[in-house]
């Protein structure tokens, strides 16, 4: 499999050089250059480790398939608790696929436990002996998953980005008391857009670049936009829909609807890229938070960026470019000169505008709705209530969404992380007083649901804090050069 620029058809490169490049030398991302096309009724009966070897093989087709059995059987092990996929019934008709079962207990993990490995092995397919310094821009769950997964790998180093005062305490927490020599966190003044356009400017600084070089340093990322986080996230649609397939909750060929909370859009473009592999996926959902920019976008065909930041109670999708919209324009259209216009035109202007034929072929996978944060909470209370069901804002924005767009098809939502991350805004929901506190407040969820916080969760209260630097989004350039 060869990948290719979503902006230009130049430069094709092997699945190993798109997984250390992260970002193309032109600003895009990279696409692979087919759609393979999976054996549903070969792969039915695999265990999930089984089941991400084979869609991986598909996909990286220059690493060795005994490499890819044997790190896809090490990450979803131990590690997901025997969870990986997990799926349950909330009501008839009406599915939760928990990605939260990993070590940081986001959907991230499923990703970023197992791009490491890639990693490093794409280096060696490659001949490649340089450090890699990898730089993560996160609104929240990305930059614990990434820590964790890459601290302490030899030929490594991460440096992670975060908006100050725009994640969970939880999700600050497991950031900056991560522990490893190959680790820095910065938090930076402003909101995941601000950090996540520092990044990308970096990349594309050829200077940066030149400097590194001399150091025998190149630059990698983490971040959705890089191959290797978004290919491992196919699996667990196909995953999801074997499982309610063999409960006997949808007749085998027919159509599943996916909905996601979506922030960088890379989670449900992995749903989007199971369904033209062959996966019988109706309407994927794109489920937004007051931050409605992709609701907007796939109403109208205008995406503008210019308009009023939130910080919402679902801050990991508090995001206004979403980075992995990028890919769709490219695969509806296959025009990299178009969608490099766009892209331009968006840098330039804040918004650019897809024609109708471009915005209809989106519409035929893709439906939209957004929900606010007093919904989202009425949302955790009823389904605790009705189904004794415990959510966090991000999967009750999605569950909120997915009631607007039920079809005669089954709805999984996936939750997207443990409620846990975010005690305090769980606990009002259920119209309990909150403790200021969130270790107090995970406390008292417990107590008041009856569930279990994640031990990796409560353990962060006693956990040293060892990265307090707030930089302002200018001064990425220069943590990416330290």
């Amino acid at each position: 499999m060869q990948y290719q620029s979503t902006r230009s058809p130049d430069a094709v490169v092997s699945s190993s050089e798109a997984i250390v490049r992260g970002l193309t030398p032109d600003g895009g991302l990279y696409v692979p250059g087919a759609f393979p096309q999976a054996d549903l009724d070969a792969w039915k009966d695999l265990s999930y480790p089984e089941l991400a070897a084979e869609v991986l093989k598909l996909y990286l087709t220059d690493y060795d398939p005994d490499f890819l059995e044997r790190a896809t059987k090490a990450t979803y092990g131990d590690a997901f608790a025997g969870k990986a996929g997990f799926t349950r019934q909330v009501e008839p008709g009406l599915y939760a696929l928990e990605l939260w079962h990993g070590p940081t207990c986001a959907f991230k993990d499923y990703a970023l436990q197992l791009m490491p490995k890639l990693l490093v092995e794409a280096k060696r397919n490659l001949n490649r002996t340089e450090t890699t310094r990898i730089l993560v821009a996160t609104s929240g769950d990305t930059g614990k998953a990434a820590l964790a997964g890459y601290a302490g790998l030899p030929g490594i180093e991460i440096e992670v980005f975060y908006p100050n005062d725009g994640t969970s305490e939880i999700q600050r927490l497991q950031m900056v008391t991560q522990q490893g020599d190959n680790v820095a966190v910065y938090a930076v003044d402003g909101n995941f857009d601000d950090a996540q356009t520092g990044v990308k400017r970096v990349f594309a600084d050829a200077s940066v670049a030149e400097e590194l070089a001399e150091r025998e340093i190149r630059l990698s990322s983490a971040n959705s936009i890089n191959w290797g986080r978004l290919a491992p996230q196919i699996v667990y649609y196909f995953y999801a829909y074997f499982r309610l397939a063999e409960q006997g909750e949808v007749a085998w060929g027919d159509p599943v609807d996916f909905c996601v909370p979506t922030g960088n859009f890379g989670d449900i473009l992995a749903g989007y890229y199971a369904k033209r592999m062959g996966l019988p996926v109706g309407k994927l959902v794109c489920a937004s938070n007051r931050n409605n920019v992709l609701t907007d976008f796939i109403n109208t065909g205008v995406y503008d960026k210019r308009r009023d930041f939130y910080k919402t109670t679902s801050p990991s999708m508090d995001i206004l470019i979403s980075s992995n919209l990028e890919r769709l324009l490219y695969h509806v259209t296959e025009d990299p000169a178009r969608v490099a216009a766009w892209m331009d035109e968006l840098n330039r202007t804040g918004v650019y505008r897809v024609d109708e034929e471009t915005l209809a072929r989106i519409r035929e996978s893709f439906a939209c709705g957004c929900a606010s944060d007093e919904e989202a909470a009425a949302e955790i209370h009823a389904r605790w209530t009705t189904d004794k069901y415990l959510c966090d804002p991000h999967t009750a924005v999605a569950f909120r969404v997915a009631q607007s767009a039920l079809s005669d098809a089954p709805m999984v939502v996936l939750s997207t992380a443990s409620p846990f991350k975010f005690p305090r805004d769980v606990l009002a929901a259920l119209g309990e007083a909150a403790p200021l506190e969130d270790f107090a407040a995970m406390e008292a969820l417990s107590a008041r649901t009856g569930c279990a916080a994640p031990e990796s969760l409560a353990a962060l209260e006693n956990s040293l804090v060892r990265f307090t630097e707030v930089i302002v989004p200018s001064a990425i350039r220069d943590a990416a050069l330290r």
